[in-house]
């Protein structure tokens, strides 16, 4: 097919659409093996996005005048459900760290901060010092798009911060490197060993059942925050969202407990009295009158 933008009609996309649904996962990829499984609906999805965003650029840029997915419309990714940490998960993970010595206390400080402010690895591991503000507790960080927030943080994540700063932190390799969070050797903490270090201790504390990611607090923070009585619009603007509609899953889940909260503080159930008797006769009602209603009845 034409790669000539202004050539790329609806007909082609929806062609690409039917390719990728049949494409088997790393088909012709150069280093992975071909799977016997098909692209996952998140992966068609974030594909198709992603050139609607182009095609979106070429309209805005006088390139081409009609935008040809404006006549299609992109499959939805599956909703899945968000993993979280159970609060036993939370402490069992934190009781084997080692904070005795100098990696052990900036990991700890490390899992904490990414459970109570809710920043992504990346966000976190390019922190800086001039942007922790730990007397104010508040934390300045710059998001996806370049954006940049405030996030609060807790008086405990507060004390953690304040003496690893002041007491374990390691020198700077060169003065260039002010991020928070150092390795031995003074350099700035990467993205993959963060996560390496997420997932060694997940296993050594044989968490199972859940994604041992960092990621995986962030999803944990949104939750408990809104278990925990926290509103919608604090969390997005915690999390960084544009749009409310990404806080859905969220919402779900922190609401999949209701019921066990209901039974708990139920009106009803906490007020003492006892039920009024039944009339003798009515313990067997016939099949019209079931219910309260009688056939041929109406609630008025």
């Amino acid at each position: 097919m034409s790669t000539d933008v202004t050539q790329i009609s609806q007909h082609e996309i929806r062609a690409f659409i039917l390719y990728l649904q049949r494409k088997r996962c790393f088909s012709e990829h150069r280093f992975n093996r071909a799977m016997e499984r098909g692209l996952s609906g998140h992966t068609i999805n974030c594909y198709l996005r992603s050139i609607r965003i182009f095609f979106s650029w070429l309209i805005s840029e006088g390139i081409i005048e009609t935008n040809p997915f404006d006549l299609v419309k992109i499959p939805r990714a599956p909703r899945k459900i968000i993993p979280t940490f159970s609060d036993s998960q939370i402490r069992q993970l934190l009781n084997i760290i080692d904070t005795s010595n100098v990696e052990g206390y900036r990991n700890f400080t490390i899992i904490m901060t990414l459970l109570d402010t809710a920043m992504r690895v990346s966000e976190l591991c390019t922190l800086k010092l001039d942007n922790l503000w730990l007397e104010d507790g508040m934390v300045k960080v710059w998001g996806k798009g370049n954006k940049e927030r405030l996030i609060p943080i807790g008086k405990q994540v507060q004390r953690l911060l304040w003496r690893y700063i002041n007491r374990y932190r390691p020198e700077p390799a060169t003065p260039r490197y002010d991020q928070v969070f150092l390795t031995r050797e003074g350099r700035p903490l990467s993205k993959d060993r963060l996560e390496a270090i997420v997932e060694r201790y997940g296993r050594k504390a044989a968490i199972t059942g859940v994604r041992i990611s960092p990621h995986t607090f962030r999803h944990t923070m949104a939750v408990t925050f809104l278990r925990n009585g926290g509103d919608v619009f604090s969390l997005q603007r915690i999390l960084g969202h544009s749009q409310l509609e990404v806080l859905r899953g969220y919402v779900n889940l922190a609401q999949s407990d209701i019921s066990r909260v209901h039974r708990r503080n139920s009106p009803a159930d906490n007020l003492e009295f006892q039920l009024p008797k039944l009339r003798k006769g009515t313990r067997k009602q016939s099949r019209e009158t079931r219910g309260g209603i009688r056939k041929g009845e109406s609630i008025s």
